[in-house]
């Protein structure tokens, strides 16, 4: 069966904040760099006002390139910038402007972004900007679901278990992260089996919203 990650070579993520691609659709990240598709990632904001107690300011930055590491990444698809963490309301131009300038680098074929649903202030932003910025293209719409209200189940990407495992193996770069309750394997691979489950089509699945589609 041809789907829609059969046409597509190029991606990119818009990531607020340096674990956003991880935590909302790191399993499909793996496994379209496993099926040799360009992926890039845009992060918006490394949280320094943020890191916890005992960490270094730009901890999140050194993870997040580990992370990219552990999945796959080149060096240069990851795009990191310093917007300030829950302040992403006053800076939108900026954003927007950051935003057009890759879209006018790169030749993209989907966009993954925050869901229309996300209430994180960042996010929301990222969300805003983004599909004014790419608004002729291909977006779906990640979920955090500690992070929302309720959830789309629009777009089931199913996972082998080699591509959770990635997931679960940068999440774990993030140690900084740790104490977060939905930072640990049981978590990650739960809701994937849930996922999967809900779609009728294979055992581990991430599941987005679709915002717009082109054909």
């Amino acid at each position: 069966m041809k789907t829609l990650l059969s046409d597509i070579e190029s991606v990119l993520v818009l990531s607020p904040h340096t674990d956003d691609m991880e935590f909302g659709c790191g399993g499909t990240i793996a496994r379209l760099l496993r099926e040799g598709k360009k992926v890039t990632n845009l992060v918006f904001s490394i949280c320094e006002e943020s890191v916890p107690s005992g960490f270094e300011n730009n901890i999140l930055e050194k993870e997040c390139l580990s992370s990219g590491q552990v999945l796959g990444l080149e060096p240069e698809r990851v795009i990191i910038k310093r917007f300030k963490v829950r302040k992403f309301p006053d800076q939108r131009q900026d954003i927007l402007e950051q935003l057009v300038k890759v879209r006018n680098d790169g030749n993209f074929d989907l966009i993954f972004l925050p869901s229309s649903n996300d209430f994180h202030q960042d996010h929301k932003v990222i969300y805003e900007e983004g599909l004014r910025a790419f608004k002729s293209y291909n977006l779906v719409g990640y979920q955090l679901v500690w992070n929302n209200l309720s959830t789309f189940n629009h777009f089931f990407i199913g996972l082998e278990e080699r591509d959770l495992d990635k997931k679960v193996a940068c999440i774990k770069e993030y140690k900084s992260q740790g104490f977060r309750p939905y930072s640990t394997e049981a978590f990650v691979k739960s809701h994937a089996q849930l996922l999967g489950l809900q779609s009728g089509q294979g055992q581990y699945c991430e599941s987005f919203e679709i915002i717009r589609l082109f054909s």
